[in-house]
């Protein structure tokens, strides 16, 4: 089976990396800065679960993508997206499987507007992972999940198939039969936790330490509310697991899009937290008004950077 992974950057410098130590197929779909990055420095990973240089992966161009790839695993930002999907089309071909690793949702109906609905599987990662200044993936915690399944649920041949070639990988790879439920959940706590401590500019364990437990359970339970007007209302354990996080005293975690603010980068507020906000119930009791005052300070702030930039 063979896998295009379209960039290596933290995500897909990290799980294709694995897959390459495995002894799997896989080629590197790369721009013009990272491919010039790599061929002098190769692929580096560091990791609590191993270290891993490869000093040359197989790489490509957009323009040099000859035959469709079995795989094309996708985890460029939200904002990227449509270059993104110009960049490996060629790779597509009637029998492709497209596996992305975005948060949010959608993405997926863009990728299936573009190539169909056929083609595009759910798919979701649990990890921290940077590129440092050297181009070095930097694995960050100690979770380094992965998972996956035919967005309509249950299993399927082509499931099937990529698991096998997952197996055996330094990762853990989940095979879901219920991947937008997944997927749903996760996008639930991103959108919470980077609604926020971008708001706040502060970690969790400040922004409770403040005084402010009742705001973050209050985007919680507003982001659970949408979740279930759309027919995904998050699982009990998932609840649990949020409200716990979201109010955890002394927490130093916070969201990778305040950490984008902090830089002064781009931030994915549309993807992220706009199009949760846009499905929200018309009249939704509770009116979700944290996490619309966490979407109009993130395009306040996306309004501010473009203005600097003129």
């Amino acid at each position: 089976m063979r896998f295009l992974v379209v960039g290596a950057g933290a995500l897909g410098g990290y799980f294709g990396g694995r897959l390459l130590e495995a002894g799997r197929d896989v080629t590197f779909l790369l721009r013009p800065r990272r491919a010039a990055q790599i061929a002098r420095t190769g692929l580096v990973i560091q990791s609590p679960y191993g270290n891993l240089q490869l000093p040359s992966p197989p790489r490509l161009m957009a323009e040099d993508i000859e035959a469709p790839f079995d795989v094309v695993a996708v985890g460029s930002k939200a904002y990227d997206l449509d270059s993104t999907m110009d960049s490996f089309a060629p790779a597509v071909g009637p029998n492709t499987v497209i596996l992305p690793l975005l948060n949010g949702m959608k993405h997926v109906d863009r990728l299936v507007e573009r190539f169909g609905s056929e083609r595009v599987l759910g798919g979701l990662c649990m990890i921290s992972a940077t590129l440092d200044d050297e181009g070095r993936v930097l694995h960050l915690n100690d979770m380094h999940g992965l998972s996956y399944g035919e967005r309509a649920g249950g299993r399927s041949a082509r499931v099937d198939a990529i698991a096998a070639q997952f197996a055996g990988a330094k990762f853990d790879a989940t095979p879901s039969e219920n991947i937008s439920q997944d997927m749903w959940e996760k996008w639930v706590f991103i959108a919470s936790a980077a609604g926020l401590t971008s708001l706040m500019r502060a970690s969790i364990g400040d922004i409770v330490s403040a005084g402010g437990r009742d705001v973050a359970l209050a985007i919680f339970d507003e982001c659970c509310a949408i979740a279930a007007h759309n027919g995904f209302a998050p699982r009990p354990a998932a609840v649990e697991r949020g409200r716990a996080i979201m109010t955890a005293a002394g927490s130093t975690m916070t969201a990778s899009m305040y950490k984008d603010i902090v830089r002064g980068a781009p931030v994915e507020a549309d993807h992220i937290v706009g199009d949760l906000l846009g499905r929200a119930a018309p009249g939704n009791s509770p009116v979700p008004s944290v996490l619309r005052t966490a979407y109009v300070h993130l395009k306040a702030y996306e309004a501010q950077r473009a203005r600097e930039a003129t």
